[in-house]
């Protein structure tokens, strides 16, 4: 069974940035396309950013030019860079492999919490 850990999150000011780290316990990470969730207090899950195994990235509208989705395949690992944070990203972060369809993997990481507050 896969193991995800997410870790980064933090507090922050609106304006700031974060980077949110993803270490995947599975060989051949690099065979498998990478995705972001967040799930903020009352709402569903959202994708927020997603990256093939080639490296094609594509992001929900609404951190378009803000976020940045990457990977590190020698280390098993996703990354989220997240700049000019805004209130409206508190959210709780998770990562998994993207099927095209949803997440591919049925086991999640704990997440790590954003929060974007003055």
């Amino acid at each position: 069974q896969v193991q995800l850990v997410e870790s980064g999150g933090g507090l922050v000011q609106p304006g700031g940035s974060l980077r949110l780290s993803c270490v995947v316990s599975r060989k051949i990470f690099g065979i498998y396309p990478m995705a972001w969730y967040r799930q903020a207090p009352g709402k569903q899950r959202e994708l927020v950013a997603t990256i093939s195994q080639g490296g094609y990235t594509n992001y929900a509208d609404s951190v378009k030019g803000r976020f940045t989705i990457s990977r590190d395949n020698d280390k098993n690992t996703a990354y989220l860079q997240m700049n000019n944070l805004k209130p409206e990203d508190t959210a709780v972060y998770y990562c998994n492999s993207d099927s095209g369809s949803g997440p591919l993997w049925n086991s999640w990481g704990q997440g790590t919490q954003v929060t974007v507050s003055s």
